[in-house]
């Protein structure tokens, strides 16, 4: 937990909960994560773009073809969270997650260092 520096409003956050079954229909485990409300955000103030990768299957089919026919390596990669791993270009703060919130510091902010679902800041390529 950090100081924000004077005029810096920290971005708030929110806790989404989901619950994961098994396949007979019974609870597996009840899971949690912070998600930053990315909607207060500014663009040219907060941010300077919204990075959003996407793929087509036709365009990901077709570097699969390529790699076989030039007998290519090909290594597998988790797509749906590499924006989570990509370090952020400017300073973000983040409110503390209610239920985190340490007394005596409730002016204190989370400098983030990663990315967060619901952030629209740009992380580095």
């Amino acid at each position: 937990m950090v100081d924000p520096p004077l005029g810096t409003k920290p971005i708030r956050c929110k806790w989404v909960y989901r619950d994961e079954y098994k396949v007979d229909g019974s609870l597996d485990k009840h899971k949690a994560k912070v998600v930053a409300k990315g909607f207060a955000q500014k663009e040219g103030f907060d941010y300077e773009e919204t990075f959003a990768p996407i793929a087509k299957w036709i365009t990901i089919q077709t570097l699969f073809a390529f790699a076989t026919q030039n007998d290519w390596k090909v290594h597998q990669m988790d797509v749906k969270t590499a924006f989570l791993n990509g370090d952020l270009k400017k300073i973000v703060f983040m409110s503390q997650p209610e239920g985190f919130v340490m007394k005596g510091q409730e002016h204190k902010a989370c400098k983030l260092v990663k990315s967060l679902y619901g952030l629209k800041q740009a992380p580095q390529a």
